[in-house]
């Protein structure tokens, strides 16, 4: 019998399970994994936290495994405030959506480095639009922003609005929740000093998210809204 591998791995949510252990949700290269921790209550349990980078050894074969070993290895991203929040929203986003043992490597070294990113001290809302649409992309859910869902490309002064899972469709009336092209031309380029366009890139996101999210809200949003 092979012995388990171990591979990178940050905790994105943890609960007690039973009477000293913990369920524990990952995530790795190979995807979202959920484990028992056994005797969570010591060393391993203070390890398993969310931004501590890990080496973790799963063991079985079922959808829910066993920690075999686990270290912690480099230095964990401190966060606080909206930077913490920001790291919790987008652990709950990849416990939302990133479906079970689907590996998604470069969704890993993206989360990696956007911690790093929100540690530094860098603007939460590029990173945190770069994420949802790499995710959003990654799972199969991305759409073209210099193009409509005819191929015509994005008109500076045109008028967009969503159709989720399709893209980006022109209209003639301005309506609630409609983009403008130069919007839409900046979020492409991500360059974010054209006016409007990181609002406009929040606004499209939830719109793209939404579906997917099944209506229930996000728990780690209502962080932001407490003073």
């Amino acid at each position: 019998m092979a012995t388990p591998q171990a591979q990178p791995a940050y905790v994105l949510h943890s609960r007690a399970y039973r009477e000293s252990s913990a369920l524990v949700d990952f995530l790795t290269p190979q995807g979202r994994l959920r484990a028992v921790l056994r005797s969570a209550r010591g060393k391993a349990g203070t390890l398993a936290r969310p931004f501590v980078p890990l080496e973790v050894e799963f063991r079985g074969k079922g959808e829910l495994k066993n920690v075999g070993r686990m270290e912690g290895v480099g230095v964990a991203a401190w966060m606080v405030g909206d930077a913490l929040f920001s790291g919790l929203y987008l652990n709950e986003l990849l416990i939302r959506l990133l479906p079970a043992e689907d590996p998604h490597p470069h969704v890993f070294d993206h989360y990696a480095a956007t911690l790093q990113a929100l540690a530094a001290g860098l603007p939460l809302e590029p990173l945190l639009r770069s994420f949802e649409w790499r995710l959003l992309d990654s799972l199969g859910y991305g759409f073209a922003l210099h193009q409509d869902i005819n191929g015509d490309a994005i008109e500076e002064g045109g008028l967009y609005r969503l159709k989720v899972d399709a893209g980006l469709e022109r209209i003639w009336l301005l309506q609630p929740g409609v983009f403008n092209g130069i919007e839409l031309m900046a979020m492409a380029q991500a360059d974010w000093a054209v006016p409007g366009a990181l609002a406009a890139a929040k606004r499209l996101m939830r719109q793209a998210l939404a579906v997917h999210l099944g209506g229930k809200p996000l728990v780690s949003r209502e962080l932001f809204r407490k003073p």
